[in-house]
């Protein structure tokens, strides 16, 4: 099978810019799309908060509330692991 690779530089949160992500942080976890970061700041549209995964191999989050309209923004300092979201 052959496939079309593109290479970047990109590593750590700026490679899943665009994309669905969860962030887990100190005290709760974030998903929603990432649209830009800086040295501090992580930006996610259409957010929620997770408060329960449920199993990870499931399609949705157990019990995901939606943050509301406009961004959120989230302490890079507070994020203890991230991962692409559902």
């Amino acid at each position: 099978m052959k496939r079309i690779v593109e290479e970047t530089n990109l590593t750590g949160l700026d490679a899943l810019m665009g994309e669905q992500v969860l962030l887990l942080c100190g005290n709760y976890f974030y998903a929603g799309k990432l649209t830009a970061v800086d040295k501090t700041i992580a930006e996610l549209t259409d957010a929620s908060i997770v408060y329960e995964t449920g199993e990870w191999s499931a399609k949705a989050w157990r019990d995901a509330q939606p943050m509301g309209p406009g961004p959120t923004f989230v302490r890079i300092q507070w994020i203890e692991a991230f991962r692409r979201g559902k």
